[in-house]
């Protein structure tokens, strides 16, 4: 399992805390230092299930410096994708992938059902 993060990021943090307190294993990956790849992207909103949108770190600085919000939906797919796989801080994080799921955020309760 590998678990994406920006250590600075407090739900990051506190993910991250609650993976160790449950002996969890993940390799643990820098999203600005090693940001997904668009292959890397493309295979996990597959695995999903979910909106593309939802892999978008909406709450973020660039997110808003360069009006995401107003552009995405006049955007392919493949364009987004391709967005998403110039800088780590558009991706939503933390990120958790496993084989055959993919955790966006930290949502405690989904996290329980998924990993525990």
């Amino acid at each position: 399992m590998i678990f994406i993060c920006y250590p600075k990021c407090s739900t990051c943090q506190k993910a991250k805390k609650w993976l160790d307190e449950r002996t969890i294993d993940y390799a643990e990956r820098h999203i600005v230092e090693d940001n997904p790849s668009y292959d890397e992207l493309k295979k996990w909103y597959q695995i999903s299930g979910l909106p593309l949108k939802k892999f978008f770190n909406t709450s973020g600085l660039l997110y808003k410096e360069m009006q995401l919000k107003d552009k995405l939906a006049g955007m392919s797919e493949e364009e987004q994708l391709k967005l998403l796989a110039t800088n780590g801080m558009l991706v939503k994080r933390p990120v958790v992938i496993g084989d055959n799921f993919v955790l966006l955020g930290f949502k405690e309760s989904e996290w329980l059902r998924i990993l525990e």
